[in-house]
């Protein structure tokens, strides 16, 4: 595994940590996700939304199934460039409903970026042939 490839690991299992903390501690998550919404955090969120998608196109070739994580640099890449154009009043209305619906549902939300963030580990990895 090059360097590239381990940053993405760890980038993936930090998005699955994020649906970890949301499952174990949903209240944990939420004020996260509140502090982000403030305009320096959400640049800085478009940022990681980009590179992490950079590095999913860098790193495509050898991994398991190139094509696909290719895709999902292209969304990723295309989501942080307008991430700064859709965090507006109406999104925070929509995360503040999201937020008083109880913790069983952003239980039950956090399993998404934690299968995510495992899929990406798993997908980033070499193909078996490569790894002997």
């Amino acid at each position: 595994m090059n360097f590239l490839q381990i940053v993405t690991t760890v980038l993936s299992l930090a998005v699955a940590g994020l649906g970890v903390v949301g499952v174990v501690a949903p209240a944990v998550l939420l004020d996260f996700g509140r502090s982000l919404l403030a305009p320096p955090a959400i640049y800085w969120v478009a940022a990681v939304r980009v590179v992490f998608g950079a590095l999913l196109i860098l790193v495509a070739a050898p991994s398991r199934m190139p094509r696909t994580l290719r895709w999902i640099g292209i969304v990723l890449i295309v989501a942080g460039l307008a991430t700064p154009w859709f965090v507006t009043g109406r999104f925070r209305e929509a995360f503040a409903w999201f937020a008083e619906q109880g913790p069983a549902l952003v239980r039950a939300v956090a399993l998404l970026p934690l299968a995510f963030g495992l899929l990406l580990a798993h997908l980033v990895g070499p193909r078996s042939r490569d790894a002997n």
